[in-house]
């Protein structure tokens, strides 16, 4: 089974970073294949909803989206981690999600787990970012969210080392 993780945090090391991490070693210790992709890495331009994509011609952004798009189709289990910045999830995921359009049809049957962390101590810090992954997952075929890591009430780069999400999200991902 593959298990790929998207980790749209900004800060490599931040707090939803490091969950993906935990996430990660859980799944390979229990022997699944697994993968971690930093989307501020890749660079990946917004959509410019020019459906370019809908004639089956190539998308105008050449950088990397196609490559992505192809591990997601191939994982079993995909984990969606966003930090919360103003009540939303962060720009690298929504940008990531948007270019999911010129194959989302094919990112079918797949079993999603969330990994959210925030400043505010409250889970409903995070309902509209939770809202926006539910919404994507709507679009794809035979999705189903497994689970959440709440990873709530950290803000700075160390704090989810003393937070009870570290060690959830590494039994999570031994459970897939």
């Amino acid at each position: 089974m593959k298990v790929l993780a998207i980790s749209s945090s900004p800060r490599k090391g931040g707090n939803s970073d490091v969950l993906c991490d935990q996430f990660l070693k859980g799944a390979q210790e229990a022997g699944y294949e697994t993968e971690k992709v930093r989307l501020a890495e890749m660079g990946l331009a917004p959509c410019g909803g020019c459906y370019q994509c809908a004639e089956k011609k190539p998308c105008v952004h050449r950088d990397g989206m196609d490559g992505l798009l192809e591990k997601l189709i191939d994982a079993d289990v995909i984990v969606l981690a966003t930090p919360v910045y103003f009540y939303s999830m962060s720009a690298q995921m929504k940008t990531f999600i948007d270019r999911c359009l010129p194959r989302y049809r094919e990112i079918a049957h797949k079993r999603f787990y969330f990994i959210v962390t925030a400043a505010d101590p409250q889970h409903s810090a995070a309902d509209e970012t939770l809202a926006g992954l539910r919404g994507f997952l709507r679009c794809l075929s035979g999705a189903e969210e497994k689970d959440i890591v709440w990873g709530t009430g950290t803000w700075d780069y160390n704090d989810v080392y003393q937070h009870p999400a570290l060690e959830r999200a590494y039994v999570m991902g031994k459970t897939v």
